[in-house]
């Protein structure tokens, strides 16, 4: 078995602000740490269940959270950035499984810290033109297209919601319960990390006896609809990309077609772009 850890931020066991998950803030050391341990229960889970190799991609902000010295010693991490593929960094169809750790709700939703992707920047967006999504939606439709089945999720309640929608055999730990987008409930931090192992445990133990995902080569659009019209603007000059509205000088929203992975890298281009007009940087 060869399992693919996802490790975000937001949605980790007891963290709730914006000072918890953003370096400089006054908790984000702390932040670390608990990232850690999160990931770190998801890795015994994988190892419990048959794990003979396991990979972590570090995903959140500058991918550089995760505190190397106490990583589970059976885990390799992809650390840093930029990543071509960004929050799925070297995940292939050889992984049996793939696993969502501290994962957070699609911007709009009244979940803890949610967001897509860029904070405000980013409204909403959709796969093929009807289906909302956030970083949830779009790490999973592109692991599944790669072959991968997702397998397991922890995060707020909301967060793991969203992820029930996608697919309702995803093994689920909630962490936290959202009062609002920076409140929660927090279940005891050993209590959570005993739910994200098992979960994991659980979701690794199944994969083998679920359908595995066939490796989805089809054409599907992206559209997302950001906060400036300058940022649409711009990413207009990219070829295959068009805006989405009939007024040219007010529309926000752009569409690109291509299949799901080409349009994963792709959408890490467009955010490089929305960097460089605001300078609000992508923290995912």
């Amino acid at each position: 078995m060869k399992v693919y850890i996802s490790a975000d931020m937001e949605g980790v066991t007891g963290l709730v602000g914006a000072d918890d998950v953003q370096m400089g803030g006054r908790d984000y050391e702390r932040g670390r740490v608990m990232m850690t341990e999160d990931v770190n229960a998801a890795v015994r889970g994988a190892v419990a269940a048959g794990a003979r190799e396991v990979v972590v991609n570090d995903t959140h902000s500058t991918m550089r959270n995760l505190l190397v010295e106490d990583l589970h010693p059976a885990a390799s991490l992809v650390r840093g950035k930029p990543k071509p593929m960004g929050m799925l960094q070297d995940l292939d169809s050889t992984f049996d499984a793939a696993v969502f750790v501290g994962y957070h709700a699609r911007a709009g939703a009244l979940g803890v810290l949610s967001h897509s992707f860029m904070g405000h920047e980013i409204e909403d967006m959709w796969l093929d033109d009807d289906r909302p999504m956030g970083e949830i939606g779009f790490a999973y439709a592109t692991a599944t297209a790669l072959g991968v089945p997702v397998v397991a999720l922890s995060g707020c309640d909301v967060a793991c919601a969203e992820v029930a929608d996608w697919d309702a055999e995803v093994r689920t730990a909630p962490v936290k319960y959202a009062r609002d987008r920076f409140a929660a409930r927090l279940r005891p931090a050993e209590e959570a990390r005993g739910a994200i192992e098992e979960a994991v445990r659980e979701g690794v133990r199944e994969a083998p006896s679920r359908t595995r995902p066939a490796p989805d080569t089809a054409e599907h659009a992206l559209t997302v609809r950001w906060q400036s019209a300058s940022v649409a603007q711009q990413l207009e000059g990219i070829p295959g990309v068009t805006r989405t509205g009939t007024d040219p000088a007010h529309d926000r929203a752009v569409r690109v077609s291509g299949d799901l992975p080409a349009l994963f890298r792709l959408f890490g281009v467009f955010m490089g772009v929305a960097y460089a007009l605001t300078g609000q940087a992508p923290y995912c």
